[in-house]
């Protein structure tokens, strides 16, 4: 099976038949970690929709050569799904993210939310999202995805209320299921609550906004799990699966 790596220098001119270099960690991970060998099927992708796949041709000690075979060029997907998680103690929030990569998240957005017992304040806010931007990345290049989400800024509930398109809250027993609302055609942020849910005056402050609060079904998800089961149904629902 191919495995992806990223290569942000990646001309968006490639074409088939033209030796595209790795260097860098990138190029290390795969020659010290991984061990590819000359002749092995590699696929490298600049993470904006671009991936490039063939045979590797060298291998150095810090830099390796492949050979193209194929190039795709991938158009964003429409509506973009975008995932407002709530801090979370422990790595559950880490957990959401990494999972909502995994299933084609456009976007995540940390939210420091009011029952949230994770605080990012000062350094603390530019390292948290550094680590997320680092689990969004390993987790495009695990599930082989052309476009590596973008990590926003931590933001406050009045500013989840002001995103563009349509901001779905999931909210437990919330009049309207998942399933039935009718989607944004450009944009759709599902907001996460943390572990002790989302207060009701941050309820208030959403829908004012615009927000529709959702209901997934009858049981009552963690915030790790809520998300990337709202995204699957979502996914469903559009035709992507």
């Amino acid at each position: 099976m191919a495995s992806l790596y990223l290569h942000e220098g990646l001309a968006r001119d490639a074409v088939a038949g033209s030796v595209v270099t790795l260097t860098g960690d990138e190029a290390r991970h795969a020659i010290t970690v991984a061990r590819v060998r000359v002749g092995e099927r590699l696929s490298l992708g600049d993470g904006e929709g671009v991936v490039v796949s063939g045979p590797v041709r060298t291998v150095g000690r810090d830099e390796l050569t492949l050979e193209v075979e194929s190039v795709e060029r991938h158009e964003p997907a429409r509506p973009e799904l975008w995932l407002g998680q709530a801090l979370a103690k422990g790595d559950r929030d880490e957990l959401a993210v990494q999972a909502a990569t995994e299933l084609g998240v456009s976007g995540v957005i940390p939210w420091a939310a009011e029952r949230s017992v994770s605080r990012w304040e000062g350094p603390k806010a530019a390292k948290g999202r550094d680590r997320w931007a680092s689990i969004v990345r390993e987790a495009s290049k695990q599930s082989i995805r052309p476009f590596v989400p973008a990590v926003e800024p931590v933001a406050t509930t009045a500013a989840l209320a002001q995103l563009p398109g349509q901001v779905l809250v999931l909210v437990p027993g919330a009049d309207v299921a998942l399933t039935e609302v009718e989607l944004d055609p450009t944009r759709v942020t599902l907001v996460v609550g943390p572990e002790g849910g989302t207060a009701p005056r941050e309820l208030e402050t959403l829908v004012a906004g615009g927000a529709t609060p959702v209901r997934l079904g009858v049981e009552v998800l963690r915030t790790s799990t809520a998300g990337p089961a709202a995204i699957a149904v979502l996914n469903a629902r559009l035709g992507r699966w």
